[in-house]
């Protein structure tokens, strides 16, 4: 068992001796990086154990331990009795023996990325790299590998930054059913046990529920993720929700404190994921999961979001979206100041499956020809314009958006306005009404010159001019269903 003590006091001593303290007062002066800014677009990866009974979707290890529940009568017709075989026992099944970091990597630089966080921790509690907190690692059991460092490596080979993402958080309560009825989870539960505490849950979303996290808990969470931060040094680190339970305050302080500081050290410029409010507004980013935000924002925001509707993690039954909508919603959240993180799911041997690759080779392309437009852009004086809403909020990612050749989103870059229309028209011809040549005197109209205009993709020139009611683009040019970006000169 490692020391705690001996941990924690080397916490207090980098929060004391940098210039970040634990509150939020001296946390407020963290700026978000400009490396972050211009990236835009990162990959998430959900793979764990519970990829492999590959069922309903990675909570699998909490619902397997709830009775009646789909996943318990799915475990007990799979794998038999819960007292003969638990969530403990898929660990050896868990081999990754197709896992290449290098061909992963690969992949995700052809898909434009140029940010990966992979799932460090879940809620199942089992670590995806080496660690002296507790055996239950990737390292130690099932694949006996340090996944995570392994694929930082081949990341940084390809000049991909490296983050990493804590679901720990949730573990206090995520296999508490488990004692519900006879099964592999029982007590004594110490710290470093795989099921450890397996506590009650109440309503989730209540943030001052009972029984609240011991302090015996939140310290190993603290060190837990410490640990991750010396260990691989990840510019990023994801939290998801949970940690804006009141309980975790003080700690979630602590944390960011030594991160932060630990980072100048470093020489590095690092970031911190949030939802909800866990974090105090301006010492992190925001985070919206499964959705964003309906109009711009003055700050800087991420969604996260998968190419499966159903799960975050791989099933044999994954509901997939088509490239074209994740690129649009791409395009949409770039324009309203915010980058996306989209997640694979591989299956337990390592291997990413077909549907993943090609969704994120689509997209690739497109950003291949499109990019300028997207990384390293800034707001312009409007974000869209267009008839189509966009449903703010999380878990609004299932809902259909039907753009029109009128849905456009401005983004300004390498002195260059990029308006992209997110769907093309039948005929070829568009009106960026945001460009017109209405009196701007009294109205915030624009009142630039336009000097011209080119269609990224194609070398043939658009017909265009300047009207009363907008600046009129004909092309004949089209890309499916995936967005078209005019790439407009102006003085």
């Amino acid at each position: 068992m490692y020391d705690l003590e001996k941990y924690l006091k080397k916490i207090d001593d980098v929060i004391q001796k940098g210039p970040y303290s634990d509150n939020w007062h001296s946390l407020s002066s963290y700026k978000v990086p400009e490396w972050y800014q211009a990236a835009k677009f990162g990959i998430f990866i959900h793979w764990g154990v519970f990829s492999v009974p590959a069922f309903a979707n990675e909570w699998y290890p909490r619902n397997m331990y709830i009775k009646d529940s789909p996943e318990y009568k799915h475990h007990i017709e799979t794998y038999g009795r819960h007292t003969d075989f638990g969530y403990k026992d898929l660990v050896p099944m868990f081999k990754a023996e197709r896992f290449e970091p290098k061909e992963w990597a690969e992949l995700f630089s052809a898909s434009g990325a140029k940010y990966v966080v992979p799932v460090a921790e879940h809620h199942d509690g089992f670590q995806m790299y080496k660690s002296e907190i507790s055996q239950w690692n990737a390292y130690e059991k099932g694949p006996k590998r340090d996944v995570l460092g392994e694929l930082k490596n081949s990341c940084g080979e390809l000049g991909i930054e490296f983050g990493a993402s804590s679901h720990r958080a949730e573990h206090w309560f995520f296999m508490g059913g488990g004692k519900d009825f006879d099964s592999d989870i029982k007590e004594p539960l110490n710290r470093g046990d795989l099921y450890w505490p397996s506590m009650p849950s109440a309503e989730l979303h209540d943030i001052y529920s009972e029984p609240k996290p011991t302090e015996e808990y939140l310290q190993d969470w603290l060190v837990r993720t410490c640990e991750l931060v010396d260990s691989y040094r990840p510019k990023i680190v994801y939290f998801d929700w949970w940690i804006q339970h009141q309980a975790f305050k003080p700690y979630i302080k602590k944390f960011a404190a030594y991160y932060y500081n630990r980072a100048r050290e470093w020489g590095s410029e690092t970031v911190i994921n949030y939802k909800h409010d866990s974090f105090m507004f301006g010492t992190a980013v925001p985070d919206v999961e499964r959705g964003q935000f309906a109009a711009r924002k003055p700050f800087f925001w991420q969604t996260d979001t998968a190419v499966a509707l159903n799960s975050w993690c791989h099933t044999e039954n994954n509901t997939y979206r088509r490239a074209e909508e994740l690129v649009c919603d791409l395009v949409d959240i770039v324009s309203k100041n915010g980058c996306l993180l989209l997640n694979i799911g591989p299956r337990a041997d390592g291997s990413i499956p077909e549907e993943d690759k090609n969704i994120l080779l689509d997209i690739g392309k497109w950003l291949k020809i499109n990019g300028e437009a997207i990384y390293g852009s800034k707001l312009w004086r409007r974000s869209a314009e267009g008839p189509t809403e966009i449903p703010e909020g999380q878990f609004t990612d299932s809902i259909k958006k039907n753009f029109t050749s009128q849905d456009i989103r401005f983004t300004t870059a390498n002195g260059y306005l990029y308006a992209t229309v997110l769907k093309h028209s039948d005929n070829g011809e568009y009106l960026v009404t945001a460009l017109d040549t209405r009196d701007a005197s009294h109205r915030d109209n624009f009142h630039g010159i336009v000097n011209n205009v080119t269609v990224l993709g194609t070398d043939k020139k658009p017909a265009w001019e300047r009207r009363s009611d907008g600046l009129y683009v004909k092309t004949d040019y089209k890309n499916g269903d995936y967005p078209i970006v005019f790439k407009i000169e102006i003085d």
